[in-house]
């Protein structure tokens, strides 16, 4: 690693490294050079201590720095848009978003950390399994802290007294020197109490050191009580903490670790902390204490089980006796990345994919089998893990057995992984057999669609088949029923009209968007539909020349510097396009939260939305392409836009997606939609052509709940709580040149928006009312504003006199103008 950068291959992962010469810790001039080497030749004991648990990263990005003058540290959870998409990651839904987490399962992940300056790694006491839930605790910690005037040598004697304390339960503890100034104790639990038990029994042992111990142990966090004391830190057992793991490098002046040490070593009054040189030789003299831990948690977690004893294969082994079945039961993990589809008839046809991962095949059912084209998206269930043998079975599950039925292989080989969240999202290109029935490669992705997720099952998934023309594989056509041509032509594919490359100075409104008519089912009849699900956010059109991304909301506003996510060129393909799509915030449970994304919608400031970036990640669903390769493609059915669009697409760093197209009947997805929380469906006319800026009934939004945008045109002030802000809003709908009114909001609102709003509206104070009359309840002391801003609100039905019932507000619309507001069927 002489040199300033250079292309490895780590894992059968290719990964750049550059400015290897970087010096990370001046006191010792230790270089990231050094540090990935060190990293690499820790790998193996580093991993299975750090192994399926959600990793949070301290990163110093110019270096620790010194003693005197210490380097900027970052404190980073959710995984950057730049990771590359075969990390391994998990999905973990918080009280107000989900975050992506990385999980430390393999050398490249190490690598891609040391990369990036990612020094320390942090992890729960918990792992995650391969659907992605969060399993009980399988080690408990306690983190020894020396308080002012206590050192190492008071940490020693805490550890010894503690040591007994467990030894007595049963429990047989490692010491690991923390690198920094303490010592954590850690000892292997057999995974059948939650966190809060296991932090209640450290509470408890805690305060017991501290009873018998006064003048030498603390149980209290707080400073004043652990002068000259070691404070017993019991919280680490919490399931939303975390605690440095073993073998990390610490972002101290010199490059210390995190190192696991023999009892020995701690008896012996010369302890002293360690640092990387010195664990990189204990390392390679086949030392590993904390080996005692990992071995011990997974004999613990499989101590009832008679085969290979790994804990995720426990619900496999409890549907099954080996006895009256001919299925494996064993099967040892090669770290491979094999795949498997058996066709399964058992009292339903299908199809079981089942994918090499962490040691155990990750299982599916399809019932439809693999989608013969991308505009078919194929129901996936995720079943339960199996084992490695699996890989090679095939035979007559007996009548009366789980799965009864015959079982052939379909197809297996090897498999290139793209991305793989646990829970919630996989993607692979399957390399099949010769005279397989995939019939060469093809590249998938499964997501999940936030049904039915639990413990024991993973839950409902969409298996998609991607681009196939970038892969070789043989091409796959859409059924004839999309290609239909519209009611009135003669059935040809219309001439595309010729256009000029995309220049920096186009005028967006060109490619105006096209927009929906609310509807119901009813509106559905005779015609081919395609179906995708209703996206809560803002629409975006990507307009790009061939050396940068501009993005324009509905109303024609350049949004570029709003959501800086997506403009990075080397994302996109190299030719001008222009792409439609929405943008989203993702809320807690996985769902586009429109409220959330309030939180950037109005940002332009670097700063701010720099900021903003990290709270609310944005994402941008596309559903369709207008121009692209010197074509404008809006004259052209749907259907071939769609695969138009499927071609052009490519995953990337960006948080981009296409937005898929479902199969299953409207009934179905409505039904779905409500039950997830999900805005509703749109349905799309499979020969529509792209109508910019009109409103048209070829493309129809059904809804699961009544919303309506609205134009504000007075406020009343508020009362009690509220009275130094606003208690409602005057709202209404255009016509003519007055608004109508439909009713006045009061509901809804958060802490934040109230703060701005009043002074949003007294800003737009106006002398008349812009409506055409309001009840006389309604205006005796509101205050009118011109009616520039547009929202949005729910409601429950339109009354008699064209009032909403039970408005309730959802949030601006600063992509919309007034005029384009109209009344919702």
């Amino acid at each position: 690693m002489a040199g300033s950068r250079e292309r490895v291959r780590v894992a059968g992962r290719e990964l750049t490294l550059t400015n290897l010469d970087k010096i990370i810790y001046p006191e010792t001039g230790t270089t990231k050079a050094d540090v990935l080497a060190y990293y690499a030749a820790v790998a193996h004991v580093l991993i299975p201590a750090a192994a399926n648990r959600p990793a949070t990263r301290k990163r110093w990005v110019n270096g620790v720095g010194t003693a005197d003058k210490p380097g900027e540290v970052f404190f980073q959870k959710d995984l950057e848009d730049s990771a590359p998409g075969w990390l391994p990651r998990a999905a973990i839904t918080h009280k107000d978003r989900t975050i992506h987490y990385p999980l430390v399962n393999d050398a490249a992940t190490l690598t891609w950390f040391g990369q990036i300056n990612s020094l320390e790694i942090h992890v729960p006491q918990w792992r995650v399994d391969s659907h992605g839930n969060q399993l009980n605790p399988d080690r408990l910690v306690l983190d020894l802290d020396p308080g002012e005037g206590a050192g190492l040598p008071e940490c020693r004697e805490v550890a010894l007294l503690a040591r007994a304390i467990l030894e007595d339960v049963g429990l047989d503890p490692v010491p690991v020197t923390s690198g920094s100034k303490g010592i954590h104790l850690y000892a292997a639990l057999d995974g059948t109490q939650t966190s809060e038990q296991i932090s209640a029994f450290a509470r408890e042992l805690a305060r017991a050191l501290e009873a018998d111990h006064p003048d030498l142990a603390v149980s209290d966090m707080k400073k004043t009580l652990r002068k000259g004391k070691v404070l017993v830190d019991w919280s680490q057992n919490n399931a939303a903490k975390t605690t440095v793991v073993p073998y990390s490098l610490r972002g101290r002046p010199t490059p210390m670790v995190a190192a696991p040490r023999t009892w020995r070593e701690i008896q012996s009054p010369k302890l002293k902390h360690l640092d990387y040189q010195e664990v990189l030789r204990r390392v390679s003299d086949g030392k590993d204490p904390f080996a005692a831990v990992v071995n011990a948690a997974a004999g613990a977690a499989g101590q009832e089980d008679t085969h290979d004893g790994d804990p995720r294969l426990g619900r496999y082994r409890s549907m099954r006796d080996p006895r009256e079945t001919p299925e494996p039961f064993a099967g040892i993990p090669s770290g491979g990345n094999s795949f498997v589809i058996q066709e399964h008839h058992a009292s339903r046809l299908h199809w079981d994919l089942r994918l090499e991962h962490e040691g155990v095949l990750a299982s599916w059912a399809l019932p439809k089998g693999i989608p013969e084209a991308g505009d078919k998206n194929h129901l996936a269930v995720q079943t339960e893990d199996h084992p490695m043998d699996y890989l090679t079975f095939h035979g007559t599950i007996p009548k009366g057995q789980y799965g009864a039925g015959e079982m052939t292989i379909w197809d297996t080989g090897t498999y290139q992984l793209h991305k793989w969240i646990n829970g919630k999202e996989v993607i692979v290109t399957l390399d099949g057999s010769e005279g397989g029935g995939l019939g060469g490669s093809r590249k998938v992705a499964l997501i999940h669609t936030g049904r039915g997720q639990g413990t024991d099952d993973g839950g409902q998934w969409l298996i998609h088949l991607m681009d196939q023309e970038k892969q070789g594989g043989r091409r796959r056509h859409a059924a004839p029923a999309a290609q239909e041509p519209s009611r009135g032509t003669s059935g040809k594919e219309p001439d595309v009209a010729p256009a000029p490359g995309i220049s920096a100075s186009a005028d967006p409104l060109d490619y105006a968007p096209m927009m929906a008519t609310a509807g119901t089912a009813a509106d559905l009849q005779g015609s081919a539909w395609q179906y995708e699900l209703k996206w809560d956010g803002v629409r975006a059109l990507l307009v790009a020349d061939t050396e940068k991304i501009r993005i324009f909301s509905r109303n024609g506003n350049d949004v570029t510097r709003t959501y800086p996510e997506f403009t990075d060129r080397a994302c996109w393909p190299e030719q001008p396009f222009v792409a439609d799509g929405e943008i989203i915030a993702v809320g807690p449970g996985g769902r586009p939260d429109f409220g959330l994304l309030q939180g950037r919608m109005k940002l332009t400031r670097a700063a701010d939305v720099a900021k903003a970036r990290t709270a609310i990640p944005v994402q941008l669903m596309l559903f369709d392409l207008l121009f692209h390769t010197g074509e404008d493609l809006r004259r052209l059915p749907l259907s071939t836009r769609r695969q138009r669009l499927e071609d052009f697409f490519a995953p990337s760093g960006c948080p981009v997606d296409l937005s898929m197209v479902l199969e299953e009947s409207v009934d179905l997805l409505l039904d779905s939609a409500r039950e997830l929380g999900l805005e509703g469906v749109m349905a799309k006319r499979t020969d529509s052509r792209y109508a910019s800026g009109q409103r048209t009934r070829t493309w129809i939004k059904l809804k699961t709940e009544q919303t309506q945008e609205v134009v504000v045109g007075g406020w009343r002030p508020g009362k009690g709580g509220r009275q130094d802000t606003v208690g409602s809003l005057l709202v209404g709908i255009p016509d003519g040149g007055k608004l109508q009114y439909v009713g006045r909001v009061g509901s809804g609102f958060s802490s934040r928006e109230l703060t701005e709003l009043r002074q949003t509206v007294e800003r737009l104070g106006r002398k008349t009312s812009p409506f055409h009359d309001v009840p006389r309840p309604d205006s005796a002391d509101a205050h009118w504003v011109s009616p520039e801003l547009v929202g949005e609100v729910t409601y429950s039905e339109w009354t008699g006199p064209g009032r909403l019932r039970h408005p309730r507000w959802r949030g601006w619309r600063v992509d919309k103008d007034p005029s384009d507001v109209v009344r919702e069927s």
